[in-house]
């Protein structure tokens, strides 16, 4: 999954980024308010979290041209304005949840999954013939033995069986699973999915296929 981060201050906003990443989140950042709501928009994220304080723009603006372009895409505030007064203030602007700083990265990621999970809409199981995932707990099995993943293995397989029966690029793969910016001449995709081959498909029937010249797809067999 991948979560929008807005928030000034460079060591929060890298602390932030680095315990979400290990998590296998993709998490970009931003530094102020000026672009948050046109990169909300334009890009497929599935959380924000924002600072109320920023420069250029503040995150309440932020957060009303969110609202206006994508009224249920979850947004975290996460702040230093903690009286009872911004609380209220920050729900009644549309926000999902409002934490005080300093907080707990753990409760950070705990209230992130909370969000992510609400809602009917939202998947928390996907299954491709006997491979499966919980989505709420992170669980992944295969003919229901218990496969262990490393964050990313975990976001990239997810991602994959999103888009089950359907070739997704190298590219897209990067884009959602990895940063925006990610260097494009780096192997990383190919370790990943090798690494996913070796524990999902191994003494089973292949499930994840290369697809020449596109990418890869997860499915039960390719046509």
């Amino acid at each position: 999954m991948r979560i929008l981060v807005v928030e000034d201050d460079i060591k929060v906003a890298t602390f932030v980024q680095r315990g979400l990443a290990e998590e296998g989140y993709a998490v970009d950042v931003l530094h102020d308010g000026a672009e948050a709501g046109d990169q909300a928009a334009i890009f497929d994220y599935d959380a924000v979290v924002l600072d109320l304080m920023l420069p250029r723009r503040s995150g309440f603006q932020v957060l009303r041209e969110i609202r206006a372009r994508k009224a249920g895409l979850p947004v975290l505030i996460l702040t230093a304005r903690d009286s009872v007064e911004d609380r209220i203030a920050g729900l009644d602007a549309g926000a999902d949840d409002y934490m005080a700083k300093p907080f707990a990265l753990a409760e950070l990621s705990a209230r992130l999954r909370a969000l992510l999970r609400r809602g009917g809409a939202r998947i928390t199981s996907l299954r491709v013939a006997d491979l499966e995932i919980d989505t709420v707990r992170r669980l992944v099995t295969r003919g229901g033995r218990p496969i262990d993943l490393k964050p990313k293995e975990y976001a990239l397989l997810e991602f994959l069986m999103r888009h089950a029966d359907r070739p997704v690029t190298r590219s897209l793969i990067i884009e959602h699973v990895w940063d925006i910016h990610f260097d494009s001449v780096s192997n990383v995709v190919e370790v990943h999915i090798n690494a996913l081959r070796n524990k999902i498909d191994r003494g089973h029937t292949p499930l994840i296929h290369t697809i020449r010249g596109v990418g890869y797809m997860l499915g039960e067999k390719r046509e």
